[in-house]
């Protein structure tokens, strides 16, 4: 049967070959003093062989490359914190990937920063399993030796660096003969490994339009030079599932040296298409694959973690001559939830694998269907993936319910809570239920993610009042706590009761921003549903980034969420969390030299 199918095709075929990794019997999102368990991320599910860089014992194993806090952070709006890094890379760990890129450490003093703390957080953590930390860099020894500076204090370093090789880039942005490319390439290699790095990955950006001779040559040169792993990127998301996979196959059949190190892909999904050739490129020989969690990325994304790691473990037994990972897949839930929340972009209904229709069913076929059997109509089981059915669990809460049952309710939900975020939580529960009869898990979730999920606090919001209507301007009275506990009180009209409140908390912070974007949705069905906002900000005198391909100068942009049943206080709750992300940010970049280069670049 489907579910069946879907259980054990990532069995690994030799256990004896390989170190044995702990089983969590459920998926739980351990929270402590407001941050995931350090002792709670480094749990994986499955069987993996031992690391050697550029060798993997189990030809049929692949090696999850997390893009996430890098390529992933580069979406519009997508800016995060460290400490939201953090929580990510430790989540990350827990799923089980075996490689994290953490960053581009010569970008700035900030990613430095993030990069070299989540180093530092896996140097020494007492697991069987503990993940690669990766920098990225361009082929020039300053953004090398940034790299190598923060990622140098983990247990499993790695340099990833990167020079263009398609006609098109060599000639028009890098301006360089191919000649100078495979130098440089080569060169720069060799200095990678001269500081001290055993692991080494190269990438030719835009491999699916380069030259297929020249890219036999230039990764020739690099194996040479001392490269573990070649990334073979799709940087445009230009080629089909068939013209990837050939093509890695073709750089396997004729690259010198290629039986030492370990292929790798980047697919790109402008046309839709990044999956279909990540599962394509793994067949053909590749046996890492880079990912994102929610696919988010650089214009339309990368290829999403979770698609690829279910489709191996549903279809690599009978469709990808038995590939498996060490992904463990309970986790994936909380993983997408905490990048959709830290990142502020939402996940489409009906997103494969982690969307809200993903295992809903509304045709009354197929609901008779479900009804006889699960698998008429399921190749996948939501509990494979850490989501509980509602109609499963036995818990019902309402206005008489006590932090226990809270708590119990919540570990059904994969979220473990204690101390101050469960008695934050339950005042928060408590509040809506006395105004609302029957509380959702959504409706749970939506809180968890506004007390949880949510940068370092500036500001507070502790009141707000708003009259409004047909009858003359809107007015608003906001009330805000200073991280040092100072309060705050202001007043301001607007043309809204939204508008007035943002103008008053404007006069607080007095940090001039433009609003970018602004969007409120119910988290249930009915009139007495909690209301979730997401708001976009960019500061008039925020950092200023150059993107790597155009040479323009951007601003980053900060999101920020809130949830309430009162529309304002959400609208305001949003507004306030976008802001204490934008202070946050801007606190780290106090100390950086004004005059260095913020790049932004993707493969």
């Amino acid at each position: 049967m489907a579910s069946s199918i879907c259980k054990h095709a990532a069995i690994a075929p030799s256990p004896t070959t390989f170190r044995s990794q702990k089983i969590p019997i459920r998926p739980v999102y351990l929270i402590r003093n407001g941050r995931p368990s350090a002792s709670a991320a480094v749990h994986c599910s499955l069987l993996r062989p031992e690391y050697t860089p550029n060798h993997i014992p189990d030809p049929k194993y692949v090696r999850i490359f997390d893009t996430t806090l890098r390529d992933g952070e580069q979406s519009p709006g997508a800016t995060m914190t460290t400490k939201e890094k953090l929580d990510i890379a430790r989540q990350l760990a827990r799923l089980g990937v075996d490689i994290i890129e953490a960053g581009f450490p010569a970008s700035s003093d900030a990613d430095f920063e993030a990069v070299e703390l989540i180093a530092r957080e896996f140097a020494n953590v007492d697991s069987e399993h503990v993940p690669v930390i990766c920098g990225l860099a361009r082929c020039n020894k300053r953004d090398i030796e940034r790299s190598w500076e923060a990622v140098k204090h983990a247990r499993k370093p790695r340099i990833h660096t990167f020079i263009a090789t398609s006609e098109i880039h060599m000639q028009f942005k890098l301006k360089m003969t191919p000649e100078q490319v495979v130098e440089k390439a080569r060169s720069m290699v060799a200095y990678a490994r001269s500081l001290g790095c055993e692991d080494v990955e190269f990438s030719p950006e835009d491999a699916g339009r380069s030259d297929r001779e020249f890219l036999y040559q230039i990764l020739g040169e690099v194996i040479k030079a001392g490269a573990t792993t070649l990334n073979i990127p799709d940087t445009v998301g230009y080629t089909l599932p068939s013209e990837f996979g050939q093509l890695i196959a073709d750089i396997k059949a004729n690259t010198p040296g290629i039986e030492n190190v370990i292929i790798s892909t980047h697919c790109q999904n402008d046309l839709g298409l990044s999956t279909a050739n990540t599962l394509a490129g793994a067949y053909a020989g590749a046996r890492q694959v880079e990912v994102t969690i929610n696919g988010i990325g650089e214009r339309a994304g990368n290829a999403s973690l979770e698609e690829v790691v279910m489709a191996i473990k549903c279809r690599g037994e009978q469709a990808l001559g038995g590939l498996y990972t060490g992904i463990n897949t309970q986790h994936i839930v909380m993983a997408s939830k905490m990048v959709e929340e830290y990142s502020g972009l939402r996940i489409q209904p009906h997103k494969a694998i982690v969307g809200a229709n993903a295992f809903a069913h509304e045709s009354g076929i197929h609901q008779d269907g479900m009804l006889k059997h699960k698998n008429t109509y399921e190749i996948i089981s939501p509990e494979d993936i850490g989501l509980l059915r509602s109609n499963e669990s036995g818990i019902v809460l309402g206005k008489l319910s006590g932090r226990h049952a809270l708590k119990a309710k919540m570990l059904e939900l994969g979220y473990d809570i204690d101390g101050k975020e469960l008695d934050d939580l339950f005042s928060r529960f408590k509040a809506v239920a006395g105004n609302k009869k029957n509380i959702s898990d959504d409706d749970l979730v939506a809180l968890v993610s506004d007390e949880v999920f949510q940068p370092q606090t500036v500001w507070k919001l502790e009141d707000v009042q708003v009259t409004c209507g047909s009858l003359g301007l809107s007015t608003a009275t906001v009330k805000l706590i200073h991280a040092n506990g100072d309060e705050h009180i202001s007043c301001s009209v607007g043309t809204g009761p939204v508008d007035a409140a943002y103008k008053a908390v404007d006069l607080v912070v007095k940090v001039p921003v433009t609003l970018l974007e602004y969007s409120l949705n119910g988290v249930t069905e009915g009139i007495d549903a909690i209301a979730t906002t997401r708001v976009l900000i960019r500061g008039e005198d925020n950092v200023i980034a150059t993107h790597a391909y155009t040479g323009e100068s951007v601003n980053r942009a900060f999101s920020g969420t809130g949830a309430s049943m009162d529309i304002v206080i959400s609208s305001v709750r949003a507004y306030v969390n976008a802001l204490n992300k934008l202070l946050g940010f801007k606190s780290r970049l106090k100390t950086e030299d004004p005059n260095e280069s913020k790049v932004m670049h993707t493969l």
